[in-house]
């Protein structure tokens, strides 16, 4: 019976959700399958992969072959490394607490990346909402000028009207002097 690691897809059209299953090759991609050793979420920046090592690690050992994005999942969270350390220690080239080391450092290593992105990730959306707001900033006092300027002449179109009544007796006076 040959083995496979693949995703079973869940979710509605469009927001796809995806369970990382061990299952028979000849079985349907969302029908029987023989353990679920994760679940894959493609919709948040990051990715969500919850994923069980050690049973990835297992059955991998046992022979299952894992799909094409399985098996980049699979690398993504160590499992392929875990179990090549685990190589080298049946071998005899390292003991298991080396390998043990080893693993946990590459973890740590790989969470902080992720911790980097994320906050990167979040700086970036308080940029993005500072600078949408100095923007709305300015195209509000645009409105508010140009609001201003069309009140303004009718303001002083009266005005300019007295002062040029006001102007004219002075100039007949004027005029009349001469």
């Amino acid at each position: 019976m040959p083995v496979k690691i693949r995703l079973q897809r869940h979710g509605k059209k469009g927001n796809a959700f995806y369970h990382i299953v061990v299952a028979d090759s000849r079985a349907p991609r969302d029908g029987k399958f023989i353990e679920r050793i994760g679940s894959y979420n493609p919709n948040t920046n990051p990715a969500t992969i919850d994923l069980n090592v050690d049973k990835g690690v297992q059955w991998l050992q046992n022979g299952a072959q894992p799909t094409d994005t399985t098996r980049a999942i699979l690398s993504y969270k160590g499992v392929l490394y875990k179990k090549h350390l685990q190589g080298g220690v049946t071998k005899g080239a390292l003991t298991q607490e080396q390998a043990d080391a080893k693993f946990a450092a590459w973890v740590e290593s790989k969470q902080s990346k992720i911790d980097a992105k994320k906050g990167g990730l979040t700086a970036s959306a308080a940029e993005k909402a500072k600078a949408r707001l100095v923007e709305e900033a300015k195209i509000k006092e645009e409105r508010a000028k140009a609001i201003a300027a069309k009140n303004a002449p009718v303001a002083e179109a009266p005005a300019a009207e007295e002062a040029a009544e006001e102007a004219t007796p002075e100039e007949n006076n004027e005029a009349a002097a001469e």
